[in-house]
């Protein structure tokens, strides 16, 4: 059975630094487009990062470009978020998402198979 579980989320201040890690059960990563997603309340679930099955492929939405950094470690199954210079608006719950397609996956959320539970960040001013 699939599984994501997500891990790391916390309350920081503003220019601290959060690792996300999201341990994948009953799914290979090399064969995955693994994603991360956030919530903030009131507001849609936004794509963050991506990384493409065993490749170097990523993306990143803008605003995290330069401050945020999605890598993985196949031997543990496990891909991970580096978040450093957080600021009050990157507040929001984290999600941990695989899809299964053959191709390069998107940023709409409903294209993604499976989800992790969340893990709640908070960056205080």
């Amino acid at each position: 059975q699939e599984q994501l579980v997500e891990s790391g989320g916390g309350l920081v201040q503003a220019g601290d630094s959060l690792r996300l890690s999201c341990v994948a059960s009953g799914l290979t990563l090399s064969r995955s487009i693994m994603g991360w997603f956030r919530q903030a309340p009131g507001k849609e679930r936004e794509f963050v990062a991506r990384i493409i099955r065993d490749t170097s492929i990523i993306y990143y939405e803008d605003s995290v470009k330069g401050r945020f950094t999605i890598f993985r470690d196949i031997a543990k199954n496990t891909v991970y978020l580096q978040m450093n210079s957080l600021k009050p608006e990157d507040s929001a719950v984290y999600y941990c998402a695989a899809d299964q397609s053959p191709f390069y996956g998107s940023r709409n959320p409903a294209d993604y198979h499976y989800w992790g539970q969340g893990t709640q960040v908070t960056v205080s001013s």
